[in-house]
């Protein structure tokens, strides 16, 4: 009998064993042969095991989208989903595989186990909840065009709030609402707590008490609003170009190295040097156009633009050389 299959016969841990060190010259050089399905030496050549196991796939691809085209497993785990997308759908077509309409008694039927399926789904009040919030937070994501990850965070923040009983006798609304601004807040994500508001259909009081609470209760650490990831946004609606917005920007760095504007308004700082590097580059826009699309008043924008030019001792051109 051969070495090959004295080693071969052997239990299939010993050959696994065997595989990390030869027996023949004892090293420890194993080759994997995926075609052949062997399990070879590189030092002598000796078999260590065949008849291996491949547990890829039986089809080949040669692209990134023949692979994800052949591929049969299902949707990844979402927390953003209720039931994490582990259950199953039935679906609402009432067509067979061929386009053919179904008879009535199958439609009947489909229509019942669509029923059922829907309750085993949700069987308990939790699942109620988080169908209900999860639906919430999809709908304000969608409005306000957040990415999806960021909604992820927000469903592990919403799915917290719920396991330590933060839900019981307020708003899924709300809390859902405020999930969503803590991550954003937490990612860096452009968004108000007015914008979020507003979306959700909570008026934004019951919202900032929603967001203290998850503060409170919940292990989430979020920084301090940068005045700088709102420049963009505001500039975007006024049709303001990237030259005038790199110069606000210097100006908001320079007022961040000497502390001008510490626990103000970030919107309102942002709109400010906006406005300021408008002036500075002869491009008319007024205070008014810049309040609206920053969503601060007119007053807020004067003061922060006073406070701003006074203590970086800026100089601002005259409205009459603005175009």
């Amino acid at each position: 009998m051969s070495a090959t299959q004295i080693i071969t016969e052997r239990d299939p841990k010993i050959n696994q064993h065997l595989a990390d060190k030869c027996p023949e010259c004892k090293g420890k050089n194993p080759v994997h042969d995926y075609d052949s399905g062997e399990t070879i030496c590189g030092d002598c050549g000796l078999v260590l095991y065949e008849q291996m196991m491949d547990k890829g796939p039986e089809w080949r691809a040669f692209t990134q989208q023949e692979k994800a085209s052949r591929s049969r497993v299902g949707m990844p785990t979402s927390y953003s989903i209720h039931d994490k997308g582990l259950s199953t759908t039935i679906s609402q077509v009432d067509r067979d595989a061929f386009g053919r309409k179904l008879p009535v008694t199958t439609r009947l039927l489909m229509l019942r186990l669509r029923k059922w399926q829907i309750r085993s789904r949700m069987h308990s009040s939790a699942d109620r909840n988080l169908s209900q919030a999860m639906s919430e937070l999809e709908r304000i994501s969608s409005k306000l065009y957040i990415p999806p990850q960021i909604k992820e965070k927000a469903a592990v923040i919403y799915r917290k709030a719920l396991s330590k009983r933060l839900v019981r006798g307020r708003s899924i609304n709300a809390i859902a609402a405020a999930s969503l601004y803590a991550a954003c807040r937490e990612t860096g994500t452009p968004r108000t707590l007015g914008e979020i508001a507003k979306a959700s259909l909570v008026s934004r009081k019951d919202v900032a008490r929603c967001y203290r609470l998850l503060l409170q209760e919940l292990d989430v650490h979020v920084s301090v609003a940068d005045p700088l990831t709102y420049i963009s946004k505001i500039a975007e609606k006024n049709g303001i170009s990237g030259k005038i917005q790199g110069a606000a920007i210097a100006i908001l760095r320079e007022a961040r190295q000497k502390r001008v504007g510490t626990g103000k308004d970030p919107m309102g700082l942002a709109a400010a040097a906006l406005y300021i590097a408008c002036l500075q580059h002869n491009v008319r826009r007024t205070q008014t156009d810049i309040a609206e699309a920053a969503g601060v008043t007119d007053v807020t924008v004067r003061n922060r633009y006073k406070a701003l030019k006074r203590e970086l001792s800026l100089e601002t051109p005259n409205w009459k050389n603005c175009l």
